[in-house]
């Protein structure tokens, strides 16, 4: 087995089980994409992704060194649509710069300067009248 973690390979899909696919790397060496490797989003079916027999490009997440299992992701090879935690209606393409991001902190951040402040000056004033 020469496979590092990080390699990019193709194997053919030798088995759907709902966890995931089972991928043959070579004729010895065979590894697991897990169903959240198979891509961004959510998945319904399986076998609306992949079928038995298919070829497929992975890339090896991991490789557990006794029992020798390979880990296998297919997501890792694609870039998402928007971020995970984004609005995708709102903000479709995330780290898009809108230039507005600072702007409120901006704008309450002399404020907040004058209420810090304020309460120092309370604070030492209260502690001169003890």
């Amino acid at each position: 087995m020469g496979y590092k973690i990080g390699d990019r390979v193709r194997g053919n899909v030798t088995g759907i089980q709902p966890y995931g696919v089972f991928v043959a790397l070579d004729d010895e060496t065979q590894g697991l994409v897990h169903i959240s490797e198979l891509k961004h989003g959510f998945i319904k079916e399986i076998e609306d992704i992949v079928t038995i027999g298919d070829a497929v490009d992975v890339v090896v997440m991991d490789i557990d060194e006794y029992s020798k299992k390979i880990s296998l992701s297919m997501r890792g090879l694609n870039t998402p649509k928007y971020h995970p935690f984004s609005n995708k209606k709102k903000n479709p393409r995330y780290g898009r710069r809108s230039g507005t991001e600072f702007e409120s902190i901006r704008r309450k951040f002399p404020n907040w300067i004058d209420e810090a402040l304020r309460e120092i000056e309370e604070g030492e004033h209260l502690d001169k009248s003890k």
